[in-house]
């Protein structure tokens, strides 16, 4: 077997590499045993940390597996053995009641086949009625459990199937909406076009109308606007005028008729001398028309 290695000196190339010379005559002689196994050489390779690493792990759980099938193996030959002893013993035992395998009918060897297989279907080691029956008992335990589990998974089958079928329908019926939806998009965005405009002028038309209320509360301030002035109070107040209007209007004609007269007292004596005159002879005047209508009327 070549030497694994590709540097002439061992030592060297582990401390180059940095790993431990056991772990490397550990892998060394499990390649070895390996390959030997097959009537092969161990190929040349090159020895690194990983590789190392990697090989001694493989080598680890190989014999860990080896050693625990060997275990497995020695117990299995040990039962098998124990198996062909107790064989013996039964074969001797049937031999001498008379029911050796030569004497017994075919049909007698079919139900012992059958039986046989029975018992190795339900893993007991006898054929006693009581091993089968605790068999049995554990076989129906078991399949109720499972009928148990298998009615509960029906049952949530039976819920996510209905579950699946609304969300079948509501998915179609999205599906339909959104269908429709896409189809009125057009003629929403044809009537959103005036719609953005028309909100366009009123932002506008808010920004004006927000301008003027400011510049209107400003001007109320500068002239001492009151808020307890209100629609209310100032109808109370016309009111009040309409009345003070009335009772202030025959002071004021009586006033207007004074106007006329000269501010001189005897201006004023002649002015008023002049009215009565003029007065009387209206007065003459009426009296004349009316002699003269009744005159006529005679």
């Amino acid at each position: 077997m070549s030497d694994l290695i590709s540097t002439s000196d061992p030592g060297i190339n582990e401390a180059k590499g940095g790993f431990d010379a056991s772990k490397v005559a550990e892998v060394k002689a499990w390649l070895s045993s390996q390959f030997d196994g097959v009537g092969k050489e161990v190929p040349d390779f090159e020895y690194t940390g990983r590789s190392v690493a990697h090989l001694h792990a493989l080598a680890t759980t190989s014999q860990s597996r080896t050693q625990a099938a060997t275990i497995v193996a020695s117990d299995m030959r040990q039962k098998a053995s124990e198996y062909r002893i107790q064989a013996s013993r039964i074969r001797e035992i049937l031999e001498s009641a008379g029911l050796a395998h030569e004497n017994l009918s075919p049909t007698a060897v079919t139900s012992a086949q059958v039986l046989a297989n029975v018992a190795n279907l339900l893993n007991i080691r006898d054929t006693e009625l009581s091993s089968f029956l605790v068999a049995m008992g554990d076989i129906s335990l078991r399949k109720a459990d499972v009928d148990e589990k298998r009615a509960k998974v029906q049952k949530e089958s039976k819920i996510l199937l209905e579950y699946t079928r609304k969300a079948i329908t509501r998915l179609t019926y999205l599906k339909r909406t959104l269908a429709q939806l896409e189809d009125e998009v057009a003629g929403c965005e044809a009537q959103m076009s005036p719609w953005q405009t028309n909100l366009a002028i009123m932002v506008s038309k808010e920004r004006q109308y927000l301008q003027q209320h400011a510049n209107y509360k400003a001007v109320l301030s500068r002239v001492g606007y009151n808020p307890e002035i209100s629609h209310g109070t100032l109808m109370e107040m016309v009111e009040r005028r309409k009345e003070l209007e009335k009772k202030t209007k025959p002071i004021l004609d009586t006033l207007r008729s004074y106007q006329d007269l000269p501010p001189d007292k005897a201006l004023a004596a002649l002015a008023i001398e002049d009215k009565k005159r003029q007065l009387a002879a209206a007065e003459n005047y009426l009296e004349e028309v009316l002699h003269t209508a009744l005159e006529i009327t005679e």
